[in-house]
Formats: C-alpha cells, sequence, structure tokens
C-alpha cells in the first residue's frame, strides 16, 4: 500500500509542478495513521481538556475558499507573568470577509495562565479577559519577545490585515502598541521572529508576508477528487517581508531596505535565526512556499542572500519546494547549526546539513527523513530531545491544504503528526507509532510551540490544529532520564538572552550545544529556557555561555534535574 501511496503523490507533485498558477493537485491520505505500541508507554499524553486548556480554532470556513481559512494557527509558550511557568497563547482567526452581524469576540486570540508556579498542579486559567488582549483580527501566528527591554515578555500577532504589538505591562494586562512602536504591516503576515542581528542588546523584528489576498485577487480552484478547492500560492502575488530595527524603549523604525532584505518577494511561511556560517553573527534562514528559500547572511549590520550558494535555497533535485515549517540546530554534534524544513505533500521534507563553512548539502535521503514525509503536509516542526538522551530528535506536525482522497471517497484535510528519533549516526528512525492515539489523530494541524509546559525536565508540546481542538502533549518519557535546564538572561532588567550559544561539557569528553530560542515551528513561539537531555550522565563538567555579543563565560558545574538561571556576569572569563 505504502509504495501505491509514493508513486501516487509522486504523479500528483509532478503534474502540479508542471502545470501554471491555477492548477490542480491531488493530497492523498497516504497509510492509515499509525497506533501506539500496546507493549510500551506512549511518548505522550494527550492533557489540553484536562488541565483547563480550552480552546478550539474557527477558520470561518463556509464552502468558498478563502485561502488564509485553510492557513492559520500559531501558538506562544511564553512565561508572561514572569512566575516561571509557561504559559498558553493561541491565534484564532474566523471569517476572512466578515460583515457587520458578525461578532468578533468569538473569535478573539486567547491567553490562558499556568498555575504550576502557583499552585504546584499544573492547570490553565483563561485569563483572556483581565489581561486587556482585545486580539480580534484574522490571525495567524505569534511571536514572543521582551520588545521594549522591561523584563516583560510582549506578544507580536500576525494577521490578514493589521498586526498587533501587545505590550506587556507587568501586572498581568497588555496594551495596543502597534502604532507608538511603529511595527504595523497591512498585508498578510505569517511567521514573526524576535532576534538581535546588531548585538546592541535590544530585539529586532522580522515579520514574513505571504501573498496579496484581498476580494479582487481570491479565485477558487478544482480539486482532483472533484469540486471546488483551495487554489496555490502561485495564483497569487507575492509580498514583501519587513525587517524593523529597535530603537530603544519600545521603538522601531522600518529599515527592511537599508538592511538589505528588500527586493526579494517570496511566499514566505517560516523564519528561523541561527549562525550558518560560524562567523558569531545571527543569520536568517526564511522558509518560502513554491519559490526558493531566503538565508539572509549577517555581514554587520546588513544581511545579503547566501542560499543558493549556501546550498539551501532548493533541494538536492534544484526544486523550489512548499516551505512552511522550520528550525535551526546542531543535530549531529559537530558544532554547526543545521536546518530542517516541513514541506508539502508529494515532496520530502528536507534536512540540509551544515559542512561547518556555512555550505549545506541535502542529507534528506541519507537520514531517512524522505519516503515517511512524502505522503503528508508538515507545518509546526522542530529539533527536540524528546527522549534526554543528549540528541536532538525531530517533530512534525501534520495536515494538509488541498482536499485529499480517503478510503470510501471522504473527503478531508486531517493528517496524523510525526516523531523522528535520533540514531546518532547522522540518521532517524520514525517512530510515530510509539506518539501515542491522541498524537495521530487525523487533525489539521498548523502551529506547534515546544516548551516544558510542566517543569518535570522534558519537552511538551502544544499543538493548534486549523479549525479544531487545541492539544497539549505531554512527554511521558523524557524526565526518566539525566537532565538541566538554564534559562540564560542578560541586562537590567533581565531579559532572556535570545541567540545566546550555551556549550555544555559532559564527563565523558564530548560537548553539546544549544541556541537560546523561541523563533522555530510555523507561526509559533517556543520557550526561551535551554533543556539539555544527559542521558545517564551523574556529573557535567564546565558550562560555557557565549553570549549575543561573542562575549563568553564559565559556569562551574549545577545540580542535575532542576532548572537554573545563568545571569551574565556571574560566570568566569574562559
Amino acid at each position: 500500500m505504502y509504495a501505491r501511496v509514493v508513486a501516487a503523490v509522486s504523479a500528483a507533485a509532478l503534474a502540479w509542478n508542471c502545470g501554471g498558477g491555477g492548477g490542480t493537485r491531488v493530497e492523498t491520505a497516504g497509510p492509515a495513521p499509525p497506533q501506539p505500541e500496546a507493549d510500551g508507554p506512549a511518548i505522550f499524553e494527550e492533557s489540553a481538556a484536562g488541565t483547563g486548556l480550552d480552546f478550539v480554532h474557527r477558520n470561518g470556513a463556509a464552502g468558498e475558499h478563502f485561502l488564509p481559512e485553510i492557513m492559520s494557527g500559531g501558538a506562544a509558550l511564553v512565561d508572561y507573568d514572569a512566575d516561571g511557568d509557561l504559559d498558553v497563547f493561541l491565534v484564532q482567526s474566523g471569517p476572512v470577509f466578515g460583515d457587520d452581524t458578525d461578532d468578533r469576540t468569538v473569535y478573539h486570540d486567547r491567553l490562558f495562565r499556568n498555575e504550576l508556579a502557583e499552585s504546584g498542579q499544573l492547570r490553565f486559567v483563561d485569563v483572556t479577559g483581565e489581561s486587556q488582549l482585545r486580539s480580534d483580527g484574522i490571525g495567524m501566528g505569534v511571536a514572543g519577545g521582551d520588545a521594549d527591554g522591561d523584563g516583560w515578555i510582549d506578544l507580536y500577532v500576525t494577521n490578514l490585515g493589521s498586526n498587533v504589538l501587545w505590550r506587556n505591562r507587568g501586572d498581568g494586562t497588555f496594551e495596543d502598541a502597534t502604532s507608538k512602536a511603529a511595527v504595523d504591516d497591512p498585508g498578510w503576515s505569517v511567521p514573526a521572529l524576535f532576534f538581535d542581528p546588531d548585538d546592541d542588546g535590544d530585539l529586532d523584528l522580522f515579520v514574513g508576508n505571504y501573498l496579496d489576498f484581498n476580494r479582487g485577487t481570491h479565485t477558487v480552484c478544482a480539486a482532483a477528487v472533484g469540486g471546488p478547492d483551495y487554489c496555490s500560492p502561485r495564483s497569487f502575488t507575492p509580498r514583501p517581508d519587513r525587517f524593523f530595527r529597535n530603537l530603544g524603549k519600545g521603538r522601531f523604525e522600518e529599515a527592511t531596505e537599508q538592511a538589505g532584505l528588500g527586493g526579494a518577494d517570496a511566499y514566505t511561511l517560516g523564519a528561523a535565526a541561527l549562525d550558518a556560517d560560524g562567523d558569531r553573527w545571527l543569520d536568517l534562514y526564511v522558509a518560502n512556499d513554491w519559490t526558493p528559500n531566503h538565508l539572509w547572511l549577517n555581514r554587520r549590520g546588513r544581511f545579503e542572500n547566501g542560499a543558493p550558494i549556501a546550498g539551501v535555497a532548493v533541494n538536492a533535485g534544484g526544486v523550489a519546494e512548499a516551505g512552511m515549517g522550520v528550525d535551526a540546530a546542531d543535530f549531529d554534534g559537530d558544532g554547526d547549526e543545521d536546518i530542517f524544513l516541513a514541506h508539502l505533500t508529494g515532496e520530502t521534507n528536507t534536512l540540509y546539513r551544515n559542512d561547518g563553512r556555512g555550505l549545506f548539502r541535502d542529507a534528506t535521503l541519507a537520514a531517512g527523513l524522505g519516503a515517511p514525509s512524502l505522503p503528508w503536509t508538515g507545518f509546526g516542526a522542530a529539533w527536540v530531545d524528546i527522549d534526554n538522551d543528549a540528541r536532538l530528535d525531530l517533530v512534525v506536525v501534520n495536515g494538509a491544504v488541498r482536499r485529499m482522497s480517503k478510503p470510501g471517497g471522504v473527503t478531508d484535510f486531517g493528517q496524523p503528526n510525526q516523531v523522528f528519533r535520533n540514531l546518532g549516526d547522522g540518521a532517524f528512525e520514525d517512530i510515530s507509532d510509539q506518539a501515542g492515539a491522541a498524537f495521530n489523530e487525523d487533525l489539521v494541524s498548523r502551529g506547534a510551540a515546544f516548551g516544558d509546559v510542566d517543569n518535570d525536565g522534558d519537552t511538551d508540546l502544544v499543538v493548534s490544529n486549523n479549525g479544531g481542538p487545541v492539544q497539549l502533549f505531554l512527554n511521558t518519557i523524557g524526565q526518566d532520564r539525566s537532565w538541566i535546564g538554564l534559562r540564560v538572561v542578560h541586562g537590567s532588567p533581565e531579559r532572556d538572552a535570545l541567540g545566546a550559544v550555551v556549550e555544555l561539557r559532559l564527563g565523558d569528553g564530548r560537548t553539546i550545544a544549544r541556541r537560546v530560542r523561541t523563533g522555530m515551528s510555523y507561526a509559533s513561539s517556543s520557550d526561551p529556557r535551554v533543556l539539555f537531555g544527559l542521558a545517564e550522565a551523574v556529573t557535567t563538567d564546565e558550562m560555557r555561555v557565549r553570549w549575543p555579543d561573542g562575549v563568553e563565560e564559565t559556569f562551574d558545574a549545577l545540580e542535575l534535574r532542576r532548572y537554573h538561571t545563568l545571569r551574565r556576569g556571574e560566570g568566569s572569563a574562559p
């Protein structure tokens, strides 16, 4: 059966890529969703309802096939109240072209406060009303970061239409600071990323724009399985991305052209910060739908696109794919950051392996990640150490964007999610059948935010499902192994040192490195804390932090199975 599925999706992909912008592509359901093994515990326990995380995404679909309906659904894990646990922000959308009779309060974004630190029990309370968050746009994604440097996490919400910067007042409430900060974009934005490419200590903002969509540009395409369907993005004109430079105290200036990021219009859906070429300046990788990806190499204040030369613009076959979710990390432990991209049904997800000089090769097939991803459309994705064996695994959440043919003639967009275990030799094993029945339900998954929600020492995830309920997947296996968690902060007031790198030297001589990051996956924001899985280790040696400006400090070994805060200035010179 699997061979037939691969043949079908490959043929469909070929037909779609050879067609025009309004062509038709078949998405097949592929093999039946894997079921968890009966002889062992599932990796994840779905716990949204049981913990009070009560949210259903509403895409407003009413048969018109407006493209934004099928794309939305971001999520964020942020400690907005600075109490030491992760709260959850979920993006809502609703009817794309509503009218005056629509009650937009039904379609508000939602903020859920985690009461773990206060009560000792993982429990969420909807605090949207008291927080004064009135986000009621056609929501897409969210980025968390301290935009004004006051020590409190702010939220930047992307929409179809104007975006919103919600400034955290520090008293449990937020205010709309979009106009004051000058960071709006009136188009269709999906990813947003706070990062500090100029190393001046405050966070700049990248906003990725998708395409020009309005009533005039809307069109309906035909599905190969019969009836109307959503169109390819190539039926529309791509929109330029935006870069906002932070001037301090929450004020920004639009600096796209000055930063060298202008004139490269593409269908942007994902973004991640990394040091691709090892020069210790943060670069920017942008995942584009149907157009070549961009690797914006940081030349100390100005970017240049190095993707074609670096080998990360297209796949090994020279084809631009449908890039959605993206993440960058050192999965093979060789000291440089590699890139993973989630793609469309009929394409494989793509692993770009860094050779240490900023040159990459498409290692997808060699890693065993090609065939398992071919039937599915990946959105949220990240490098995470699921089993705390000190190796970064991959999690990908899936959901179609074109109507699929299923046994019995049923059409749907739901697809199962996937987990790939890092085998340590450059290859991965698909262990999705061990992830649990709920993880493999046929839902239309979009945003995925990653972090230790219950503070037990392993990585959990929140999945936002388009047109469906939110899911909270608590990790049941990682905490059984050794681990250490770190919050890495700098400045006054203290704030997360996004972009810093922590290197941990183990007793056996190995060194593992992790970057402080929140921007990854698809339209989502994750836990800024660094969590090291340490397998069976009982002690660690030196810990080294390379701060965003390149200064390094070392810290003595810390107690395992605990979270610690590393503060700049409290370490020693290496």
